[in-house]
């Protein structure tokens, strides 16, 4: 007879919220693992709720030096700051699974107390020969589970005193789940609504491996306990283990204390879950930051140096997968905390616009105050060997371009000629309408340049129209020689501000070497 645990959705919002972000430090954070971090923190702060980072290095095999640090850095640059971690402490820790080790044990050893689990002593050769000898063209890949594990090496099916001589013995052995035969395991998603799962199709996950660490399924139901966490958002990979973790719940700790879970959709690229491998083919970040992995050296960009600013990251993030119900697009982390509410979730995956999340920086990039990007821009020039020595000069250097920048790099384009005298000119470009008259205009243009005493916007406009009209030249076909002696191309905002700018020696300078190459 079917069994149904069922948890509801409309549960009051305890007193305090507690929602964690659990990581395993084996490489760089991907696109999906910062939005579930992003996921979490608005949830918690839009409750007045505590958002908690907890290291799941429970797999030694998999961790990766630098790993840690390089989470915790990608939390920094996102302004996505834990309230308790490894890092900034807390009255729940330790944080690290790998520091919590025997805590474990004492919860697995009282689940095979309770017949929920048992010890299972079989070799990773014996279990290559259970895949082989079950395998069917029905069930190409057999699993430990209710049909297999009465014909296995444990201690269902060995005798008791068999099994104490084994474990005093220090035999080799794991602790699995005992899923029980013909349940039905229902809980109710936050995102989702009701899923279920029968227990017969699931099978005997290992709870604690033989070196006595934590798999995930044992360590994120004790932590999420101990740690008093009251909502666990994750993807929807998970969705399988759900009712492993129902049930150790039950078994261990009463429903009445299981968060209410949420299992994310998908991000999705090109060809299905957005991979570092679409990154790759398509020319996009989809880590938060570089990632060089120690093992390979390979180097993975992200979305920080590839010059995204943290505000519009989050931003887009965001509605990768969330909206209001509203037209609005840009949300500032404010805002998002305001407004952001679970059940507003997509339940369907996400697709990755790269063209959409440019979209989102150069919004930002207008929407930032000059002030606010002062600093990052003075950066990126002196990175490329270039002095700024004047702080006022930028700042309106900055307020000139901004608004025709994508990404952060296109400062240096957009900008960078304001600090270093152009050392190729795009003459090909100015040729087909360059003759005698217009040399001897420009000759004469820099001359009375040399001898304004005025230097301001409207006096240089002013001078180069009345010395147009009396060489009888239209203004326009004036303009783009001018702007590719001062700049080097056709690109920039409007040439007499650049002039404005440069101010008057370095304008008539410009000028007049650039005339030794038209």
């Amino acid at each position: 007879m079917a069994f149904v645990v069922q948890i509801l959705s409309l549960q009051p919002m305890p007193k305090k919220v507690r929602v964690r972000f659990a990581p395993s430090p084996t490489g760089g954070l991907h696109l999906g693992g910062v939005r579930t971090v992003l996921y979490n923190y608005l949830f918690a702060k839009h409750h007045g709720g505590d958002f908690i980072v907890r290291i799941e290095d429970t797999d030694q095999t998999r961790f990766v030096p630098g790993a840690e640090q390089y989470i915790f850095d990608c939390l920094q640059w996102c302004g996505l700051i834990p309230d308790e971690s490894p890092v900034h402490g807390g009255a729940y820790g330790p944080y690290r699974q790998s520091e919590r080790k025997e805590i474990y044990r004492q919860f697995a050893e009282q689940l095979v107390k309770n017949e929920n689990a048992y010890y299972a002593f079989d070799t990773p050769e014996e279990l290559e020969q259970m895949r082989n000898n079950f395998k069917t063209e029905q069930n190409p890949s057999p699993q430990y589970d209710i049909h297999v594990r009465e014909k296995m090496k444990n201690s269902l099916t060995l005798a008791a005193d068999e099994v104490q001589k084994l474990l005093a013995d220090g035999a080799r052995h794991v602790i699995r789940i005992k899923m029980p035969q013909g349940e039905t395991v229902s809980f109710t998603d936050m995102i989702r609504g009701e899923i279920s799962n029968e227990t017969s199709l699931v099978d005997d996950k290992v709870l604690l491996k033989a070196d006595g660490m934590p798999t995930y399924h044992l360590a994120v139901v004790v932590d999420d306990y101990l740690m008093k966490i009251t909502h666990a958002f994750r993807g929807e990979e998970w969705l399988p283990s759900a009712p492993v973790h129902v049930l150790l719940w039950k078994y261990l700790f009463g429903l009445e204390n299981m968060p209410q879970w949420a299992h994310l959709p998908l991000i999705l690229g090109p060809g299905g879950k957005l991979s570092k491998r679409d990154g790759a083919k398509y020319g996009f970040p989809v880590f938060a930051m570089n990632w060089t992995d120690p093992k390979t050296n390979e180097l993975t960009e992200g979305f920080r140096e590839k010059g995204f600013l943290p505000e519009a990251f989050v931003n887009l993030l965001a509605l990768l997968g969330w909206n209001e119900g509203t037209e609005q697009e840009l949300y500032t982390k404010e805002e998002l905390i305001q407004k952001f509410s679970i059940d507003r979730v997509h339940k369907g995956g996400a697709k990755f616009d790269y063209e959409k999340a440019k979209w989102f920086n150069h919004e930002w990039i207008k929407k930032l105050t000059v002030d606010s990007l002062q600093l990052t821009v003075k950066e990126i020039l002196i990175a490329k060997g270039m002095e700024i020595s004047d702080d006022a000069v930028l700042t309106k250097v900055i307020g000139l371009v901004k608004d025709r920048c994508t990404l952060l790099p296109d400062f240096y384009e957009q900008a960078g000629f304001f600090f270093q005298t152009p050392t190729q000119w795009d003459v090909d470009a100015a040729k087909p309408k360059w003759n005698e008259d217009k040399k001897k205009f420009f000759e004469e243009f820099a001359l009375k340049l040399a001898g304004i005493g005025n230097w301001e916007l409207g006096e240089l406009e002013n001078v180069f129209k009345i010395l147009a009209t009396e060489k009888n030249i239209k203004p326009g076909e004036l303009q783009l020689p001018l702007r590719i002696m001062l700049v080097g191309g056709k690109f920039g905002p409007p040439v007499f501000q650049i002039a404005e700018i440069l101010g008057q020696s370095e304008t008539v300078f410009r000028i007049n070497k650039a005339l030794e190459v038209f």
